[in-house]
């Protein structure tokens, strides 16, 4: 009788990220020659699902500070030693071809603008390589776009004019508002059915009008004699 077992892995969580190197949570288990799971553990493994992640998009006002990482927290730990970091820019554009970044220097994976210029606005390329093999594991494009303070403001409040303010501050709840909004609406339509009732009734009233006029003319007239080109009455 065969004793031969074998370490497997019975059972895996799904990747943590969609993009780039991620891991996954494995059941290892002994399977003995009766099937049965034996001494079970669990390991934390690599996992790779796609290298490619995409444009991610930022807006920012002149002067503002701003961070760009190429690890999200569930990628950051003590595995980041393990890989290299190579940053490219295309700068004042926001692209994926690739023929247009040169390269931007820092060590890191993430990248600090203690205040974020008009100058550094473009698209930002992180690429994730292995140490050891300089596999790449993950490339990701970051599209960066620095607003000039003195142009735009968000404050919306700010924007109103002193009606608009009074306005929105003497602001009835949403579900009054909506009811007013019905009954005009339904006021209105009544307006518009009884102004065609009315166009109709005196269209109708001028046409018999017009035609009582017609008849009475063709009446009086059809049977005047024609002197000399001059209409006279008979006697």
């Amino acid at each position: 009788m065969s004793t031969v077992t074998a370490r497997l892995s019975v059972s895996s969580t799904s990747c943590s990220v969609t993009c780039g190197l991620g891991y996954k949570v494995e059941e290892m288990c002994d399977i003995g020659p009766d099937g049965k799971r034996r001494y079970c553990t669990q390991r934390r493994s690599e996992c790779l699902t796609n290298w490619l992640c995409g444009v991610r998009h930022f807006t920012v006002l002149a002067g503002k500070p701003f961070k760009l990482s190429c690890l999200t927290s569930e990628e950051i730990g003590p595995e980041t030693q393990s890989f290299s970091y190579t940053w490219r820019l295309a700068r004042g554009l926001i692209t994926t071809d690739d023929a247009i970044f040169v390269p931007f220097k820092t060590p890191s994976y993430t990248i600090e603008l203690s205040s974020a210029e008009e100058y550094d606005a473009g698209t930002y390329r992180c690429d994730v390589q292995f140490m050891k093999t300089y596999k790449l594991v993950k490339r990701i494009y970051f599209g960066l776009r620095v607003i000039p303070g003195n142009l735009v403001d968000l404050n919306f409040e700010k924007s109103l004019i002193p009606e608009q303010s009074s306005d929105a501050e003497q602001e009835k709840p949403q579900q009054n508002t909506t009811i007013d909004l019905l009954k005009w609406q339904h006021f209105s339509w009544r307006q518009r059915a009884l102004l065609v009732f009315l166009v109709g009734i005196g269209s109708g009233a001028l046409g018999g009008v017009l035609l009582a006029s017609q008849f009475i003319w063709k009446s009086t007239f059809e049977d005047l004699p024609v002197i000399h080109g001059v209409w006279t009455q008979s006697v």
